[in-house]
């Protein structure tokens, strides 16, 4: 009689299966990380705690006295005498959980990665390259620590706010830092490369444009954010009244160079512009990608990542036409992730 399991496919054990969920897992913290970030840059939240203690600072004050103390130290920076000379330690209380949040996220992803990544190591399952790939990855993860106290420290003592080129920056950190997770991941799935053809080079070229462009977009988004540049301008698609602003509005600050970090009106434009560049680039490659040669499931990413560009664009204009409100502008960022993260996995699986 013969046995019912020998027409069974057998499938090739997956020695990565764990190692890949963890890196999911790891991405997945890293978005929500920007996000939390995001609504404490929004909530002017970031200065709320004035030190840096990478281990002490992980409880928050637990007594009335401590809390006291906190608030006092917060009353000697700029932002509260400028901005916030009536705020009550309630209201304090409040920003203050923002940012603990944010700082506390940072220290578990940092147990989250590190801990898993030397058990493995100590099993065999991270070997060779990937190793020092890993290894690199949790260094770019503990640079984003000194990073971001670097960016508050540059809003406690002359100025009211964080440097808006210091915000681009961290928030690039890790968006750079969730591209590695997110490459690493996918090319730990079994046969993850699609077979794309005689058209593989310029399909290639085309969406790491787009990956490229996608990062670009993000840290001109830390420009807006950190200037406010959002709060003006609250219309589309002209800016008072104009497609194209006025050379003197683009070009009011001396150095020239001076305006593509600190004039409001630049920073939103040339957010504005690379956004239409990066959605006609997305379409374009979609369709470039529907030819049979190159693979169906390449060509079924290419129009998913346009779709979310689409909608990416979508968000920005509700957030921008509404002047900012909290929900459009977390749902903007967390979009602007997932566009990353599509861009990035539609990249690593046509290697």
């Amino acid at each position: 009689m013969p046995n019912r399991n020998q027409h069974k496919v057998q499938q090739a054990p997956d020695p990565f299966r764990g190692v890949r969920l963890w890196l999911w897992l790891v991405a997945a913290l890293i978005l929500a990380m920007v996000v939390v970030g995001g609504a404490t840059r929004l909530t002017e939240s970031g200065l709320s705690i004035t030190e840096w203690k990478p281990l002490t600072g992980a409880l928050p004050p637990l007594k009335d006295a401590d809390w006291r103390e906190a608030f006092e130290k917060y009353q000697q920076i700029p932002q509260y005498r400028e901005l916030f000379p009536d705020m009550d330690l309630a209201r304090f209380k409040t920003i203050y959980a923002w940012e603990w949040s944010h700082r506390l996220l940072g220290r578990l992803l940092g147990l989250i990665f590190a801990i898993p990544f030397l058990w493995f190591l100590a099993r065999g399952k991270i070997v060779g390259e990937l190793r020092w790939r890993l290894a690199g990855i949790f260094a770019l993860g503990a640079l984003q620590g000194f990073v971001g106290w670097w960016m508050v420290s540059s809003g406690l003592v002359h100025r009211v706010e964080v440097a808006q080129e210091r915000l681009a920056i961290h928030l690039l950190l890790a968006s750079a830092t969730f591209v590695a997770v997110l490459w690493t991941a996918a090319g730990l799935q079994p046969n993850y490369r699609d077979s794309l053809g005689c058209g593989a080079p310029r399909l290639r070229g085309e969406a790491s444009a787009i990956l490229a462009l996608a990062l670009v977009q993000i840290g001109l988004g830390g420009l807006v954010a950190g200037l406010r540049a959002g709060l003006i301008y609250n219309e589309w698609p002209l800016m008072d009244g104009r497609f194209i602003p006025p050379l003197d509005h683009l070009f009011k600050l001396t150095p020239w160079t001076a305006n593509f970090l600190d004039n409001v009106t630049m920073v939103q434009f040339q957010h504005r512009m690379v956004a239409y560049l990066l959605l006609a680039l997305a379409f374009f490659h979609a369709i470039h990608a529907q030819q049979p040669a190159l693979g169906r499931r390449a060509a079924r990413r290419a129009i998913l990542l346009a779709l979310f560009i689409l909608l990416q664009a979508g968000l920005g204009i509700t957030t921008l036409v509404l002047a900012v409100p909290l929900w459009a502008a977390l749902a903007h960022q967390a979009m602007a992730m997932g566009v990353l993260g599509m861009a990035t996995i539609h990249r690593r699986k046509m290697a």
